[in-house]
């Protein structure tokens, strides 16, 4: 007992006997950007136990300038980091009488290229992650969904001495201060209340929220162009690190880059309150057709000539707003649900569908010859196939299970070419299947089912007869009418036809041939309102068999040639880079796992059974590959969000690795 008293008496004595001194004092040199670049930096005495906010507050003192410091922070130059945990000591950050310390604040002005040619200034965040940045430009331009955009280093352009003090308009919204909360922002008069402050502002918003006209042939053939696929992998090189903020990235105050849509999944596009949205994201797919950034065939050009050549002549003649009556929406919809419960009637799903003669195509490369002729049937979610009928009701040759596959059309009604490609999941990979239908009735309700049936979904569910309609209005787009309507559109001499195709048509068509191409086109579509013109727009963009793939040059492990990988919405995709042949395909929902070593820059993949893949990364730096990968799972899980917020803490786990920290 005597033994313990005594301990636990010596314990204060302990205590002071091994206190630590206190820090010595030394210098810090802090320089104020806003004294000018001449004046010499402001010296503090401070100690190694000093927090930020401290030096923060003698720096304050000391220059006694009566101003708001509250965007102000430290930003420590040599490491490249912003001193923002302002409760942190210097000894905590490792800073010493050594490091070069800037005083500077925390928003500046950008300068913001948008997809429609239009040029912002804007007062952005140079201390926040880019994600943050562009949630917050997103929110002043009223954009919902900010996640499917980033910000894209602009192309270096070779500028004529003539043209090099030459400006385009730059509009300016540093003033524009939207509230904080979630999308949607409240609207009056279709205009979000930070942008009706004066007739000017309101202007600058319905710039944005309506299509530009048509681009003079000169301009669109000025315009870089990507030859190659190699060329569209060095563009995607160019995007901004989405876990860093800009000025760690070499972003200075008003410096040019391009707002632009990065993940090619779009959610719940709503023309009520996507006005500025939906406009950006068509003039985007529309720059893609005229600059031959996806490869379509020449009928579908025409076609989107035609939806171009009808958007600008509504958008000229009678500007629409973007918002519609809820009440005719709701109309329209019941009108469109009886429609499909009277025409459902008469006969069921599985009867459309059990019995079949199509034909079959599994190439191994991306080749449309050798199709075979057999007897196809459709149950639950997968086609089986047999050598006739009278042997369909044995054992099939084989039963494709669409369950998680990928359904694509390939279409052209004028020459009556009406294929469904279908991707079916392997442990190897995805295995490439075409099939050809009959006519435009039976390919319909296959690729309704097929649809259906890649989502789990059987011949039974409500959604068929919908999904019937919907690819009805697609082929409807495509026929062309010869009738004598034609020949009173032709003499519109208001089109410009070398403005709404690629430069490919300038040298191929002269304009007397295009012109009744594209209005042909046109009368499938002339009645259309400009929103369901740009949707359609859209949707047509969307079907191409290339769409939404970028690309990256990368070397395989163990390979000795550079190849490509594409990445999409759901898949990664491995190409010869000397033919163009697709050599394997993986899923994500096959993905196990995937990860980067950072210190050799190497991307590491597992594959359900036993699949490893890993590559090094020629054109971009692993980092935009590792994000294009974690925000495309990101992107698919926000069908499960049902709060609308934005998991921000989700999209940096799955996308910045260890280097977000």
């Amino acid at each position: 007992m005597c033994f313990i008293v005594c301990a636990f008496s010596l314990f204060p004595l302990c205590q002071r006997c091994f206190s630590p001194p206190s820090m010595a004092a030394w210098d810090l040199s802090i320089i104020l950007e806003d004294l000018g670049p001449d004046t010499p930096p402001i010296t503090l005495s401070v100690s190694s136990d000093l927090h930020v906010g401290g030096v923060i507050i003698k720096l304050v003192e000391k220059t006694q300038m009566k101003r708001d410091w509250s965007d102000y922070a430290l930003w420590w130059e040599q490491k490249q980091q912003w001193l923002l945990r302002t409760a942190w000591t210097l000894e905590k950050y490792g800073i010493h009488a050594d490091a070069r310390l800037l005083f500077i604040p925390q928003h500046k002005p950008l300068k913001l290229g948008l997809p429609s040619g239009m040029t912002l200034k804007v007062w952005a965040s140079f201390s926040s992650p880019v994600f943050q940045a562009v949630m917050t430009i997103c929110r002043i331009l009223n954009i919902r969904h900010p996640e499917e955009l980033s910000l894209l280093r602009p192309l270096e352009e070779k500028k004529k001495k003539k043209d090099k003090d030459k400006v385009g308009e730059i509009y300016d919204l540093t003033g524009v201060r939207p509230a904080k909360g979630t999308q949607p922002v409240s609207l009056y008069n279709d205009v979000p209340a930070h942008f009706a402050d004066s007739a000017e502002m309101e202007a600058i918003y319905k710039m944005l929220s309506v299509t530009q006209t048509q681009p003079a042939p000169e301009i669109i053939t000025k315009q870089y162009r990507p030859s190659s696929v190699v060329d569209k992998a060095h563009i995607n090189g160019r995007w901004l690190d989405s876990s860093r903020c800009l000025r760690q990235q070499g972003v200075q105050e008003n410096d040019l880059l391009w707002l632009r849509f990065k993940y090619y999944s779009f959610c719940d596009i709503e023309p009520k309150y996507d006005a500025v949205r939906l406009t950006q994201l068509y003039e985007q797919a529309r720059w893609a057709i005229l600059l031959e950034d996806i490869d379509c065939t020449e009928e579908e050009m025409m076609l989107f000539g035609a939806l171009q050549y009808h958007i600008g002549k509504v958008s000229q003649s009678e500007p629409e707003r973007m918002s519609t009556n809820a009440a005719m929406e709701n109309l329209e919809s019941a009108l469109q649900s009886l429609e499909v419960k009277m025409e459902g009637g008469s006969s069921s799903a599985s009867d459309m569908l059990v019995r079949h003669t199509k034909q079959i195509h599994l190439p191994k490369k991306l080749t449309l010859k050798g199709y075979k002729q057999y007897w196809f049937k459709f149950q639950d979610t997968s086609i089986s196939y047999f050598k006739s009928k009278e042997e369909s009701v044995g054992e099939p040759i084989q039963q494709i299970n669409l369950k998680g596959g990928e359904v694509a059309p390939d279409v052209n009604v004028a020459s009556q070419k009406f294929l469904i490609r279908l991707l079916i999941p392997s442990p190897e990979g995805m295995n490439e299947v075409y099939l050809r239908c009959e006519n435009e009735q039976q390919y319909a309700h296959w690729m309704a089912g097929c649809l259906l049936a890649s989502k789990g979904k059987s011949l039974a569910d409500s959604s068929f007869q919908s999904e019937i309609q919907s690819i009805r209005s697609f082929l409807a787009v495509q026929k062309t009418n010869s009738g004598s309507s034609s020949h009173t559109l032709a003499s519109d001499e208001s089109m410009n036809t070398h403005s709404l195709v690629s430069p490919r048509y300038h040298k191929k068509y002269k304009p007397k041939q295009l012109t009744p191409r594209i209005l042909e086109a046109y009368q499938n579509i002339s009645q259309l309102s400009m929103t369901d013109a740009m949707m359609r727009f859209l949707q047509t963009w969307q079907a191409l068999p290339d769409f939404g793939i970028s690309y990256v040059v990368v070397r395989f492990k163990g390979s000795r040639k550079d190849e490509v990988l594409g990445i999409a919405s759901n898949r990664l995709i491995r190409i010869d880079l000397g033919v163009g042949d697709v050599v394997k395909t993986w899923r994500y929902n096959n993905m196990k796992q995937w990860n980067v070593n950072w210190d050799i820059r190497q991307v590491a993949i597992e594959f359900e059974g036993n699949v490893n893949v890993a590559f090094s990364c020629v054109t971009a730096d692993c980092k935009i590959v590792h994000e294009f990968i974690g925000g495309y799972i990101f992107m698919s899980t926000r069908s499960r969000e049902k709060s609308g917020t934005l998991n921000e803490e989700l999209f940096h786990k799955l996308t910045g690795g260890h280097e977000a920290l």
